[in-house]
């Protein structure tokens, strides 16, 4: 039963996706097992990726410092737990209506068979010999690459053509031989401005040590990220760009001893992870999204453009 590239990617807009994207299995290649599409379905031929965009008036209340709800309430666990299932489902039933088997994996695991982090086993034994032991982790990232979305930035950000940073991202694993989109080059959106390192508050991105990974026909780079450092800034642990952070808030050195600890002792983190499933990924007032989009767009290397500039005033720090 023949089923082309483009009413798949057609399917997939009308179905709510802003972007979609195709990769061949190929370009997985090298790949650990605990990552690998084929892992998860063996006959795998293609990896669809999907991309919604994150509103940039979701980010408003963030960089005015007085309203925080909106991104991770619309934007982020909107996306992932709602906009985005929808939509992997919708299109999944389309694939397999067409006798092709559609497993959608979503931008939000229970668990799985590496740490986030660190990249070190947990300890799973595999049900099979030769398998990976469950759940597998998709690099949501490296798989938007592939399928030709964009370019993973010097910050680690994944980029588009259109809305730069600004999108979260869902997967479908196939077994329909479907036409890969041709991979965008590394260096087509990010320039290397390093506004990203330099607006980090936490200096979690290394300005000369990078980590580079080949993704099908291209080597792509960015700089080495410190994760621990990174979470606690994104989410709410650090102090000077948080507002609701209470007084006995630990500095960052002592935070990063107990990371999980520091974060629940933000009220509006613990509320976050009861409504949202996630940690309150407020931002704060300075971080490597905001940076990466501002400069994309006052250097008109994305698309999606607006009247007005996002920053409009000096932007706000916590003494």
């Amino acid at each position: 039963m023949a089923l082309s590239a483009e009413k798949v990617k057609e399917v997939g807009r009308a179905v709510g996706a802003d972007l979609v994207g195709i990769a061949s299995i190929d370009r997985f290649e090298g790949a650990p097992l605990e990552m690998h599409p084929a892992s998860i379905l063996p006959e795998a031929e293609s990896v669809i990726v999907l991309a919604f965009r994150i509103l940039r008036g979701a980010l408003r209340g963030i960089e005015e410092g007085t309203y925080f709800a909106a991104y991770p309430s619309m934007c982020y666990a909107g996306i992932n737990l709602n906009f985005a299932p929808k939509a992997l489902y919708d299109l999944s039933r389309f694939i397999e209506d067409n006798g092709y088997e559609a497993v959608p994996y979503q931008n939000m695991v229970i668990d799985a068979s590496v740490d986030i982090h660190h990249g070190t086993p947990k300890g799973r034994k595999p049900v099979v010999n030769g398998r990976s032991a469950p759940d597998v982790l998709l690099h949501f990232r490296i798989a938007a690459t592939a399928a030709g979305l964009g370019e993973i930035g010097y910050s680690k950000v994944f980029l588009t053509p259109q809305f730069g940073p600004r999108q979260r991202l869902a997967a479908i694993i196939t077994d329909a031989p479907l036409k890969p989109d041709p991979q965008i080059p590394p260096g087509t959106i990010c320039d290397r401005c390093m506004n990203c390192v330099r607006e980090c508050p936490v200096g979690a991105i290394s300005g000369d040590k990078t980590v580079s990974v080949k993704i099908g026909n291209y080597t792509y780079e960015w700089g080495e990220l410190d994760v621990d450092k990174c979470t606690l800034a994104y989410t709410g642990g650090i102090k000077e760009n948080n507002p609701f952070a209470p007084d006995d808030m630990p500095p960052l050195e002592e935070a990063l001893n107990d990371i999980w600890g520091t974060l629940n002792k933000v009220p509006y983190n613990r509320n976050s992870v009861s409504l949202f499933h996630h940690y309150g990924a407020i931002g704060g007032a300075k971080g490597c999204i905001r940076a990466c989009m501002i400069h994309l767009e006052e250097t008109g290397r994305i698309s999606n453009k607006f009247e007005k500039p996002f920053r409009r005033r000096p932007a706000w720090w916590l003494s």
